[in-house]
């Protein structure tokens, strides 16, 4: 397969140590995906491991979901472009003040990566909402936290494929929709409720789509990667 300038699969490192991240990564072509770090491994490690990965050829989601009082994530964010990685997010339910800040810390930034807003986790359903105070459906608040992080100029959001029909027409056509809880029909959900397959959810509109088990623990996770970028080519997204 000829390379993606711009490949829309991000494959989630969901590993603990920088030994496992480089020999997992060794199996993947970086002309057809990106890599998102995440929480567990960038606080065990650190920026060197951003480093690491760079240095194999690979672009770097920093998925830290920062969310503080607007000075705070400002600084955060800033901390992020620095590393020079190709996208950084925030939680969108921090608030349109600490998205602006956000916004206007990578945007002064000599790298700017882009910058994106999680609106509800994958994990929650109606009944975890209800739960914490939040009376309505995923849906509802995914569409408002959309619409309040376009209004704050961030790039895009991080939901669910089940809300990307919702968001059509609610928020720009070029808002990025970074959809997490990608899984094939034989995955298990393991801890995400709301999921989808990669083809469904690049034809409900998803922009990038973040994939950790269907590739990572695949036998072959070269081929899990090339079957996926190749339907997704196919389909002629």
């Amino acid at each position: 397969m000829p390379p993606n300038p711009n490949p829309r699969i991000i494959v989630a490192l969901d590993v603990s140590t920088q030994e496992d991240a480089l020999a997992l990564v060794s199996h993947l072509d970086p002309r057809l995906c990106r890599v998102k770090v995440g929480q567990e491994l960038f606080t065990r490690i650190g920026p060197r491991v951003v480093e690491a990965l760079q240095n194999r050829g690979f672009s770097i989601f920093l998925d830290l979901k920062f969310h503080d009082i607007p000075n705070t994530v400002a600084g955060a964010c800033r901390a992020a472009a620095a590393l020079e990685v190709w996208m950084v997010n925030v939680h969108a339910s921090g608030g349109r003040r600490m998205m602006e800040a956000a916004r206007e810390a990578v945007e002064a930034s000599t790298a700017r990566p882009l910058l994106t807003a999680v609106t509800v986790l994958t994990s929650l359903d109606a009944e975890d909402l209800a739960a914490i105070g939040l009376g309505g459906s995923p849906e509802t608040h995914v569409i408002n936290l959309a619409r309040l992080a376009e209004l704050a100029g961030l790039d895009g959001v991080i939901c669910s494929p089940q809300e990307l029909d919702g968001l059509k027409g609610r928020v720009s056509d070029d808002f990025l929709r970074v959809t997490p809880g990608i899984r094939s029909a034989d995955s298990a959900k393991v801890d995400q409720k709301r999921v989808m397959s990669p083809l469904q959810a690049i034809g409900l509109g998803a922009h990038y789509l973040v994939i950790g088990r269907p590739i990572t623990a695949a036998p072959d996770p070269a081929e899990a990667l090339n079957a996926i970028a190749a339907g997704i080519e196919a389909k002629g997204s």
